[in-house]
């Protein structure tokens, strides 16, 4: 091979990974999730619920959640469901038993779907998926009166919703 063809091919494989770099999309540090303004105020909607949680501060969870929460506990029976009412019952009585709240989440994906009539570039008729990695753990006694300390480790979906001003929890929670 002449030094043409050698200083060509060299060239052109510079050109190449130069392209590719420059169209590799920019993602939130930490994750690997697009870092957009959209997705951006979503992720803080789910950090300031992260930090209500271990706060324990019901008020500020109950504000975040909308009016059509829903959780689905994953039963047959549906027994374990409940709506924004049911929320408020479940906080309220697991709250006051727990102390020490570390409650810390890794994003593993994000995505929005938008209804037919729905405009993603203002969020009008969008839900706002987040995929986590919960890693928590709490103090509690138990029924013997002696302290515990439970960890715990789970994969969770939260749902939210644009009502027009602000991202809303639809289940999740």
């Amino acid at each position: 091979m002449n030094r043409l063809a050698i200083a060509l091919s060299v060239g052109f494989s510079a050109a190449i990974g130069v392209t590719a770099c420059a169209s590799q999309v920019q993602t939130i540090p930490g994750t690997t999730i697009h870092d957009n303004s959209t997705n951006r105020a979503i992720l803080d909607v789910v950090e300031q619920y992260r930090v209500a949680v271990e706060r324990q501060d019901t008020a500020a969870l109950l504000l975040m959640a909308s009016k059509q929460y829903w959780e689905d506990g994953g039963t047959p029976t549906g027994g374990d469901d409940y709506g924004y009412d049911g929320l408020r019952q479940v906080l309220q009585k697991r709250f006051p038993k727990a102390s020490d709240i570390r409650y810390s989440l890794r994003y593993v994906n994000l995505y929005r779907r938008c209804k037919a009539d729905g405009d993603p570039a203002t969020n009008d008729g969008c839900r706002a998926y987040v995929d986590v990695l919960i890693d928590a753990s709490y103090s509690v006694t138990d029924a013997m009166g002696q302290a515990k300390r439970p960890d715990m480790r789970d994969q969770n979906q939260l749902v939210l919703e644009w009502n027009g001003t602000k991202w809303l929890f639809l289940s999740g929670m």
